[in-house]
């Protein structure tokens, strides 16, 4: 039986299709621009460096640009499993070069509440929540530019809150700090959409001076999950940057920095009406390097808050972060919030291990005298450690095991004296240490601590990771001042999750599975949810190109 030629067309195509879905593609698929502060590549090249396949190189300020990955691309490239998956290799510099963000689309599901962190300018709520992001990126010489924007809507349904006394839109707002942060339990009774432009870069590098602008996210530190001052849990903010384009080398040391200046918003359930309820950031983050100790590098960041200037930015404004402002604290002229961090990260490559620290904390000591007798006495502090090992167990394999635990709770004297914890702050900056209602640095609840061990197996064929978290979201007990013991108390989060990247022809496909549990969930039952989450990645021009040379096939079978 003969069937018709549309048929056999179509038969043809089909059968094309699946061959390409059940089989790798012998080259490569994007990869080199789309290495993006906290995603799937940043740490997969980190994870290299601890074999000895990327260079030593500071990993405590990112995002890194085209000029920096030239130097972090292996340097074996039969030396990492994904070696013929990803183009990581230096792109080409003296000519116009084009290159694909390829296309992604995500699907999340929340059964009970909303659930997810380290995503960037997504918000999970209860329910669906899909999100597309598609984008293109060019270099020519020195200059290069990055357009990648992400856009998101989540059905966000109805679950319960905790009670905050506000009325109107205001109850959406944080359960115990409604009036100090910016955080919202849910973002409203409806649908919530976001057209965001995610990771998106101008950049100039000339000799070892690197500027630019950018909304790309930014990761200050060497954690990987919970960092003090800044992540990827919130959209990253438009902000320009001047810095320096590579590590200098001044011989008893190399230092690499960034001065960094941008525009925080807030969501629309904050109560702060001042500068219509826009910032002004000011910020300073910083590598050295010492000679003679291989992969060690010790750093600090700064991070100033302040209401936008009515009359517009000035150069007292610009050199915030590179003077003090202590004295007007004293007076009580201040209008700002600051924020700091001191970190270390030493990476051994002959064992494969990195171990790393940060210790953060908020706001001024009244003196000298202070800050000795109680360095954390008038704001918050967090403190974290970490650390990550790494295994060969065969050719072409990569395991990777790690733990990190963090810190947030306030110290005893930090309630007598009417300090509120980490990223809270009073009038005029309300919304506290976030951009659009989520926290900038670690989403680990108020007053809260974090802990996480994982295990990541990388293949040929993609990745599969297991992971376990525990967070304390609150903590209300209070038996020395009460003589009461509250078995609600604690509001503690575990969760459970496995992952499964792997390759398709021209798609990555991430499939994740979590089982959170919470104790006491806004210090009342016990509840539990499914986090479910699908991630397509298509490489198009790939795509594109297979279909220019299945054509003379299907010509010759029509």
């Amino acid at each position: 039986m003969r069937f018709p030629r549309p048929l056999r067309v179509v038969a043809v195509i089909a059968c094309q299709h699946v061959a390409l879905l059940q089989a790798q593609v012998a080259e490569t698929v994007g990869g080199r621009s789309e290495v993006f502060a906290g995603g799937e590549l940043e740490t997969y090249l980190r994870d290299l460096q601890l074999i000895g396949a990327v260079p030593l190189y500071p990993w405590s300020l990112r995002s890194f640009s085209p000029r920096e990955l030239d130097r972090l691309f292996p340097v074996d490239s039969a030396s990492h499993p994904w070696r013929l998956r990803y183009d990581l290799h230096p792109g080409p510099h003296d000519r116009l070069a084009f290159d694909v963000v390829r296309p992604t689309a995500s699907t999340r599901l929340n059964s009970t509440f909303a659930y997810g962190s380290n995503d960037g300018p997504i918000w999970a709520g209860r329910g669906l929540t899909a999100a597309l992001q598609i984008g293109i990126a060019a270099r020519y010489h020195s200059l290069s530019l990055t357009i990648a924007p992400l856009a998101f809507a989540a059905q966000n349904a109805s679950f319960n809150l905790l009670a905050n006394g506000d009325t109107g839109k205001l109850v959406y707002g944080d359960g115990v700090y409604a009036g100090s942060i910016d955080r919202p339990q849910r973002f409203g009774a409806r649908p919530y959409t976001v057209l965001d432009p995610g990771q998106s870069t101008l950049r100039l590098d000339v000799g070892a001076v690197g500027l630019g602008v950018s909304t790309a996210n930014q990761y200050w530190g060497p954690t990987t999950a919970f960092p003090a001052i800044l992540g990827n849990n919130a959209a990253g903010f438009p902000h320009a940057f001047l810095g320096t384009a590579h590590p200098l080398n001044l011989w008893l040391l190399r230092v690499h920095g960034r001065l960094v200046w941008g525009r925080l918003e807030q969501s629309a359930f904050s109560s702060e009406t001042t500068s219509a309820g826009i910032r002004f950031m000011a910020g300073l983050v910083g590598v050295l390097t010492p000679r003679g100790l291989p992969g060690l590098e010790l750093g600090f960041s700064r991070f100033i808050h302040m209401p936008w200037p009515q009359g517009g930015l000035s150069s007292s404004e610009l050199l915030l972060p590179l003077g003090s402002r202590n004295r007007q604290n004293q007076l009580g002229t201040s209008n700002d919030n600051q924020l700091a961090s001191a970190f270390a990260r030493w990476v051994f490559p002959l064992s494969g291990v990195e171990i790393y620290g940060e210790y953060g904390r908020e706001d001024y000591n009244a003196n000298l005298r202070d800050f000795i007798d109680e360095p954390d006495h008038i704001g918050g502090y967090l403190a974290s450690v970490g650390m990550r090992k790494a295994f060969r167990p065969a050719a072409g394999r990569l395991v990777v095991i790690g733990a990190e635990v963090i810190n947030e709770q306030r110290n005893r004297t930090a309630p007598e004296i009417g300090r509120g914890p980490v990223y809270i702050h009073d009038s005029p900056l309300r919304q506290g240490h976030t951009e659009r209602g989520q926290i900038l640095g670690s989403d680990v609840g108020i007053d809260g601590t974090g802990a996480t061990v994982s295990l990541d197996s990388y293949h040929p064929g993609g990745r599969w990771s297991i992971r376990w978290t525990r967070i304390l979201r609150g903590d209300r007990g209070n038996f020395p001042a009460t003589g009461q013991v509250d078995p609600r108390a604690r509001d503690v989060q575990h969760a459970w999750s496995f992952e499964r990247l792997f390759f398709r022809g021209h798609y990555d496909i991430l499939a994740g599975l979590a089982a959170v549990y919470e104790f006491n969930r806004n210090f009342r039952s016990d509840a539990f949810n499914v986090n479910a989450i699908v991630v397509v990645r298509a490489d198009v021009t790939g795509y594109l190109r297979s279909l220019r040379r299945e054509t003379p096939a299907m010509e010759a079978n029509r």
